[in-house]
């Protein structure tokens, strides 16, 4: 039988205990991305509650605060997104809440949680991708930041970050 969304979210908010944050001392790689990275159990089981799957993936802007800038300028740091479509019983208008690399050859985003419009932040694991190298940064970037053509992407669910 088939879950009520309003008592899967009660469910899931009861658990004030399940927020991630992006762990500490996230691996460097020799051009500064990051390396791998587990997903928490407390994410994966709030991402099986909430039907996201593995590979389901919504567009979102990349940052928030950049809606209608073309291009987008992205720090190295903490990022907030927003999805314009579902991602599994995620709302369009759900904040997501990552960290950005930008010392690659392009931009590494990582979602460590989600702020549904109705609700409170759960952890889950997502990251922001586009084909055809459009996460690469432009040349004329300067460290610590990543200039983009754009701010539109698809955000993707993982079960660890490689």
């Amino acid at each position: 039988m088939p879950l009520k969304k309003p008592l899967v979210f009660a469910a899931v908010f009861l658990l004030p205990s399940m927020i991630a944050c992006p762990p500490a001392g996230v691996p460097l790689r020799s051009d500064g991305s990051p390396g791998p990275e587990k997903c928490s159990d407390k994410a994966l089981e709030v991402m099986r509650i909430l039907r996201m799957r593995v590979g389901d993936a919504a567009d979102a802007h990349l940052d928030a605060n950049q809606i209608d800038a073309s291009p987008v300028i992205v720090y190295d740091g903490p990022l907030e997104s927003y999805l314009t479509e579902p991602l599994g019983m995620l709302e369009p208008g759900t904040r997501l809440y990552g960290q950005a690399w930008t010392g690659g050859f392009q931009v590494v985003v990582r979602y460590y949680e989600a702020h549904p419009p109705d609700g409170d932040k759960v952890p889950i694991c997502a990251v922001a991708r586009l084909g055809r190298g459009q996460m690469r940064k432009k040349p004329e970037s300067k460290p610590g930041s990543a200039l983009l053509e754009h701010g539109a992407v698809s955000i993707f669910v993982v079960d660890s970050f490689r």
